[in-house]
């Protein structure tokens, strides 16, 4: 009876689709869950309500996330349930222990290879090998393809033709990259070290050629949870496949339209395939959107909309859930720096207002767009953090903390408590967990270490679970030692702990955080998408790239674009991926509280009618299409209509342009209206001249000739 009631408060609450997601029987699961659909809770609750009815028991699961944030979460949610000795890891820590474990075994006694925390240093020393010099920026990319090609299973003497099939773009040319990949291959095993992707290896390694070890495995690990599963790569879905062995008791999680990692090797495939992979599986869909207001939530519908491509095809039609809330803002401005200037403005205003700075986010396409609103938001006196740009794990008070807590573990007590161990460890630092110093730099030093001291309080608060036999486990109260470690594979890994400030990150950093207002600035082509789009792949993913956005956005979202990089700079057009916010012509001025001199006026936002791009230059608006995209241009009508303003601009002694431009008579020549409600569309036809010309340009259009709408007549106004 108290297992029966516990079940059925775990399933108080849920909505129906997340109801089933629970209840679903054993077997292979798909929820395809989109942003603030509540997944967390349903996996947990699926987790919670299979134990406490008995159905399986906690310490045969393996939940697998991304993150070790969402690993923790999902961990404190099963604790909450009354649900322990659930195993939620990255697949990396997963993967570590199992290794570490089995090391023994598998290496005849000798234990486990020092795990590098990163690439950098070991690409550098391989591309001198093979003549190249690469400074740290260049070894970051040389790193980041040999890490794709690993976890894409692709070996040095595959990677030039693997690389040309994924269209890569990569940082010098391609048989030299594999030179250095092989290089860098051959240096680690020299070193005795292995890298992330060699210990992912190592573990599919460990069971699929061992099967003693494959045997001890699968019985520990029976019921498996993957979230954000439109994030596998090929080497994560190996390691997946052969935990399984072929059992298919497995409930994954995702969104396709959330797809945005492909560069990393990343693939939607193994979600979009499930149905197809697992003849039997429940498909569940969550769509009602429990974090945004019904406004930000239509915007994020009409962004992913228009999307294409195999990712489209489990696109899902949110339905927000929250109270109604402002509309989404659209901002125009003359440059970049008046851009910046107006957000920094509103942030000001958001956090005078009484919305904490770690509340507000400012998003943007890469990295380098943070400098104009680090500055902006410095001169607004509003203080911030940048993520992504100086990697946090980079920064030398961070990296110095992490050699100052190693030399710790040798004079700490083991039995003091994590957090009293770190803040002791961080003093040889000069860091004291008193208030922080005055200054941006000092103060952002500070905040650095204290952030250490918060993980360690949140790593504290999960012990770990240690199998003791069959039916067994213990709890061990984690370690500096411990801590070290973790710290470690998030250094690898970059998972950035929360700083106090208003957060500039990157679309790619963003994923998986939100926020109560989000600022989407730079929006325009070339940045978003960016010029390296050249694919409709690549370009579908940049289209996901702005609704991860839209989708961070718990209540106030502000989108933005500047008409030029810099003061007088050449114009540029919006981004395509913009829909339609304001069709009313006029509304509020762009860049409230940037000051008269930076705002300009929202124009009606229309879209071209052939690739979807938002169109704000008159001339575009005319046409109804983007500059670049192809014409459907009537020729002999074109011809015709000229004759006929000619003849009609010297009948009323005005110059040509006045009677329509080149532009309304290219619009009238691709779009060759048939109806009055077609004429007035184009933008340059107004009630006035279609009284005047409207029926004349319609029997034009029609096919009349010249001479038979314009016999030797006057026109008079």
């Amino acid at each position: 009876m108290v297992v029966h009631s516990a079940a059925e408060r775990v399933l108080a609450g849920l909505d129906p689709e997340q109801r089933s997601a629970v209840t679903a029987p054993a077997g292979p699961v798909c929820i395809l869950a989109g942003a603030g659909t509540g997944k967390t809770r349903a996996v947990t609750s699926r987790i919670a309500h299979r134990a406490l009815t008995g159905d399986i028991s906690p310490r045969h699961v393996l939940a697998v996330t991304f993150t070790a944030r969402a690993a923790a979460e999902m961990r404190a949610r099963l604790t909450g349930l009354g649900v322990g000795g659930v195993q939620a890891r990255t697949f990396h820590a997963a993967a570590l222990r199992q290794v570490r474990y089995f090391a023994p075994r598998l290496l005849e006694g000798r234990a486990m290879p020092e795990l590098l925390d990163s690439k950098v240093r070991v690409v550098t020393l391989a591309a001198a090998k093979v003549g190249l010099r690469a400074d740290r920026a260049a070894a970051r990319d040389l790193a980041g393809e040999i890490e794709w090609a690993k976890s894409s299973l692709v070996e040095p003497g595959e990677y030039v033709v693997a690389a040309a099939k994924a269209l890569r773009e990569t940082p010098h040319e391609p048989a030299k990259v594999a030179e250095v990949f092989d290089a860098y291959e051959r240096l680690k095993r020299g070193n005795g070290v292995i890298d992330f992707e060699d210990m992912l290896r190592a573990a599919v390694w460990g069971i699929e050629e061992h099967a003693d070890v494959a045997e001890q495995v699968r019985g520990q690990y029976r019921h498996f949870v993957v979230d954000e599963y439109q994030d596998v790569n090929p080497l994560q879905q190996r390691l997946l496949d052969a935990w399984l062995g072929g059992r298919d008791d497995l409930t994954v999680v995702g969104d396709a339209s959330q797809t945005i990692y492909s560069f990393t090797g990343a693939t939607s495939s193994y979600l979009i395939d499930f149905p197809r992979r697992h003849r039997n599986a429940t498909v569940v869909r969550l769509v009602r959107d429990y974090r945004s207001t019904p406004q930000v939530v239509g915007l994020a519908n009409a962004v992913i909309s228009q999307a294409r491509g195999a990712e489209a095809r489990l696109r899902l039609e949110l339905h927000g859930q929250r109270p109604p809330g402002p509309e989404p803002e659209l901002r125009i401005f003359t440059d970049e720096p008046a851009e910046a200037n107006a957000v920094a403005a509103r942030c000001r205003a958001l956090v005078d207002g009484g919305t904490p700075a770690r509340e507000i986010a400012v998003l943007f396409r890469t990295n380098a767009q943070s400098e104009a609103y680090e500055k902006a938001l410095t001169e607004a006196a509003v203080p911030y953090v940048v993520q992504g740009a100086e990697r946090f794990f980079e920064r030398p008070e961070v990296r110095q903390a992490m050699i100052a807590l190693r030399a710790a573990t040798r004079s700490i007590p083991g039995e003091t408590p994590l957090p009293a161990a770190v803040v002791e460890g961080l003093a040889a630092v000069g860091w004291a967990p008193d208030a922080p110093p005055a200054g941006g730099a000092a103060r952002e030093r500070w905040e650095a270490l204290a952030a250490l001291v918060q993980l360690a309080e949140e790593y504290a608060a999960t012990p770990e679970v240690v199998p003791i036999g069959e039916a067994a486990a213990i709890e061990r109260p984690v370690t500096l030692g411990d801590f070290n470690e973790e710290l470690a594979r998030r250094a690898a890994q970059q998972h950035v702990p929360t700083v106090e400030g208003v957060t500039l990150a990157s679309l790619h950093s963003a994923k998986g955080l939100e926020w109560d207002a989000v600022f989407l600035v730079g929006l325009a082509e070339g940045t978003l998408p960016t010029t390296y789009a050249k694919t409709p792949e690549q370009v579908e993913e940049e289209r996901r790239l702005l609704y991860v956005g839209v989708t961070r956005a718990r209540e106030w979202l502000w989108l933005s674009y500047a008409a030029a990089r810099s003061p007088g700079g050449r114009a540029r057009r919006p981004s395509r991926f913009l829909p339609q916010l304001d069709r009313s012509g006029g509304g509020e001025r762009a860049g409230a509280g940037a000051g008269r001199r930076t705002e300009r006026r929202r124009p009606q936002v229309v879209s071209c009618r052939i690739c979807g791009a938002t169109l704000l230059a008159g001339a575009d608006r005319k046409l109804g299409r983007c500059p670049t995209c192809p014409s459907d241009l009537d020729e002999e009508l074109y011809e015709r209509l000229r004759e006929w303003r000619q003849r009609v601009a010297g009948a009323q002694k005005v110059p040509a342009y006045v009677v329509f431009t080149d532009a309304t008579l290219t619009a009238l020549a691709e779009r060759k209206p048939g109806r009055t409600e077609e004429l007035i569309a184009i933008a340059g036809i107004g009630p006035r001249k279609l009284g005047l010309y409207g029926d004349t340009v319609l029997a034009l259009v029609a096919g009349a000739g010249v001479d038979d709408v314009c016999p030797q007549k006057s026109f008079e106004i």
